[in-house]
C-alpha cells in the first residue's frame, strides 16, 4: 500500500491542501488559481481537530451512560443486556429474523462444535406496509416466518430465535426492547415506544406460528458477535453502511443506568446509537454548508447529523453539494448545471465509490457517470469531482475513526478487534486504509484490528440467542 493514503491519480491533499503529484495537467488546470482548495477546505479536518471531536464523543458517552443525565444525552448509550461473547461451545439449531430495511431475512442457523450454517430467505417489504400500520408490518413478518418454517420441514418446530431489529431501541431486557423512533423510511405506527418482541408475539400468535424469542438486538451488537466468535479480542462492533452506529463491551460499574442483575460477568454490550451525535449542536462547528444543505432535504431535519457525514445514504448527496458550489462559483463544469444534477440525490454515493476505485490516470469512470448525469466532461472536470469525491470520503473515514477513538480510549484496552459490517466499509476502496491510519494516529497506544464481519445481522442474532440458551441452560 502507498504510504499516502489520501492519494489518487493526479491530486494528493498535503496539509488540507490538494497539490498536484505531476504537472500532467498544468497546462489545463490549476487548483491554486481556481481556488477550489478554498471550498474543499471546509471538508479538511486536521489532527487536532480529530482529537479535539473524539473528546466530544467520549463526553457524550459518559452522560449517556449517566442515570441522571441519560434522558438529555444524544448518543443514548442503551445497555444491551448482552453480557457474554461466544465461547465456541454453543451448539443447536436456531432461528434469525433480520429487519433492518426494505428487505427482510429470515434464517436457520446450525452451530456445530464452532461450524455455522445457515440457510436463509429475503422478502420484500412494500412501501405500503413500511408505512402503514405496525400490527400489518408484524402480520407479515410472521406469515414470512411461517412460509419459512414450511419450507424447511420445521413447521412444529419451536427453535430458539434471535431477532435483530436494527432501529433506535430502548433494552428493556435481552428479549424486550420498545422503539424510540423509526429510520430507514419506516413510519408503521403503533410501534413508537411499544415492545417490538411482544408485537412480533401477538402477531405469531395471530398468525399460529410458534415462537421463542430469546434476544432482540440490533446489527451492530450481531456484528460484534459475529466476529467475536471467530476472534476472542473481538469487543466493539461497528457498521458502516447506509447508516452508522457502534456498541462495545464495558463494565458494569460504568453503567450507572443498569437496572439488571450485578452478579457475574459485570459487563454488558453497549449499543451506542452514535449516529445522533451532534444532535445537540455539539458538532456545529465541523458542519459545513454541503451538510445543511443536505440536511434540509431529509426527512428527518436536524436529526442524525453525526450519521449524515459519514453513511452511505449520504455522502453522494455532500459531493452533489459541493460540486454545485463549486459550479455557482465557475470552478466546475463552466458554471453550468444540468438539470439531472440540480435533482436532490441525483449523485448516488455509488458513483463516489466507483470514481475512487477509478485508478487510470484518464478518469474514464468519472467521465462516463458526468455522462449520465448530462454534463461536461472535461479533464478538467473529472480532475475536480475526483477531488470533491476524495475530500468528502476522507472525512467521513475520519470521523469515523474519531468517534472508534473515544471508545477505544474508554475500554483502555491495548490490544482489540473491531467488527465491522456495511456495504460503504466493504466496498469503498480506501475506507479500511484510512480508518487504519487514521487509528495509528488518534491511539498509538494501541494495537487494533478490523476485521470484517460475515453475516452479522443473521448470524450475530443467532449466536446471542446461543450464549443465553448456554448460559440458562433453557
Amino acid at each position: 500500500m502507498a504510504s499516502r493514503v489520501e492519494q489518487f491519480p493526479e491530486w494528493i491533499q498535503v496539509d488540507g491542501k490538494w497539490k498536484r503529484k505531476s504537472d500532467h495537467f498544468r497546462r489545463n488546470i490549476s487548483m491554486e488559481n481556481f481556488s477550489v482548495d478554498s471550498v474543499l477546505d471546509a471538508l479538511h479536518l486536521n489532527l487536532d481537530a480529530l482529537q479535539d471531536i473524539q473528546g466530544r464523543m467520549h463526553s457524550d458517552m459518559v452522560k449517556g451512560l449517566g442515570a441522571a443525565s441519560n434522558k438529555a444525552a444524544v448518543v443514548k448509550m442503551f445497555p444491551t443486556y448482552v453480557r457474554s461473547l461466544p465461547d465456541g461451545s454453543e451448539n443447536g439449531d436456531f432461528f434469525a429474523l433480520d429487519l433492518g430495511g426494505s428487505n427482510f431475512r429470515v434464517l436457520l442457523v446450525k452451530l456445530r462444535d464452532g461450524n455455522v450454517e445457515m440457510k436463509s430467505k429475503v422478502y420484500k417489504i412494500a412501501t405500503e406496509i413500511m408505512t402503514g400500520t405496525g400490527e400489518n408490518l408484524f402480520n407479515y413478518i410472521a406469515d414470512c416466518l411461517a412460509e419459512f418454517k414450511k419450507e424447511q420441514g420445521l413447521e412444529g418446530k419451536d427453535l430458539p430465535l434471535g431477532f435483530t431489529f436494527s432501529f433506535p431501541c430502548r433494552q428493556n431486557g435481552l428479549n424486550s426492547a420498545s422503539l424510540v423512533t423509526w429510520t430507514k423510511g419506516f413510519s408503521a405506527t403503533g410501534v413508537v415506544d411499544q415492545d417490538v418482541a411482544k408485537l412480533l408475539s401477538e402477531a405469531c400468535k395471530r398468525r399460529n406460528v410458534n415462537l421463542d424469542i430469546i434476544a432482540v438486538v440490533n446489527d451492530t451488537t450481531g456484528t460484534l458477535m459475529s466476529c467475536a466468535h471467530a476472534d476472542s479480542n473481538c469487543y466493539v462492533g461497528l457498521i458502516i453502511g447506509t447508516g452508522t452506529n457502534a456498541c462495545y463491551m464495558e463494565a458494569l460499574d460504568e453503567v450507572e443506568l443498569w437496572n439488571g442483575d450485578k452478579g457475574e460477568p459485570k459487563q454488558t454490550i453497549i449499543n451506542m446509537e452514535w449516529g445522533a451525535f451532534g444532535d445537540d449542536g455539539s458538532i456545529e462547528d465541523i458542519r459545513t454548508d454541503f451538510d445543511r444543505e443536505l440536511d434540509k432535504i431529509t426527512l428527518n431535519q436536524g436529526k442524525q447529523l453525526y450519521e449524515k457525514m459519514i453513511s452511505g445514504m449520504y455522502l453522494g448527496e455532500i459531493s452533489r453539494q459541493a460540486i454545485l458550489k463549486l459550479a455557482k462559483e465557475k470552478l466546475l463544469f463552466n458554471g453550468v448545471v444540468s438539470a439531472e444534477l440540480q435533482k436532490p440525490w441525483a449523485f448516488e454515493s455509488k458513483f463516489l465509490t466507483d470514481i475512487e476505485k477509478d485508478v487510470s490516470t484518464d478518469g474514464l469512470v468519472c467521465r462516463e457517470i458526468l455522462r449520465q448525469l448530462n454534463c461536461r466532461d472535461t479533464m478538467e472536470d473529472v480532475t475536480v469531482v475526483r477531488a470533491i469525491c476524495s475530500a468528502v470520503s476522507t472525512r467521513a473515514a475520519k470521523l469515523v475513526t474519531a468517534g472508534l477513538a473515544a471508545v477505544i480510549k474508554k475500554m483502555g484496552r491495548k490490544t482489540l478487534t473491531i467488527g465491522v459490517d456495511g456495504s460503504l466499509y466493504k466496498y469503498h476502496p480506501r475506507f479500511h486504509p484510512l480508518m487504519d491510519t487514521f487509528t495509528r494516529e488518534l491511539v498509538p497506544e494501541a494495537r487494533v484490528k478490523y476485521m470484517l464481519s460475515e453475516d452479522g445481522s443473521g448470524k450475530g442474532a443467532a449466536l446471542i440467542a446461543a450464549v443465553a440458551v448456554r448460559l440458562t441452560g433453557k
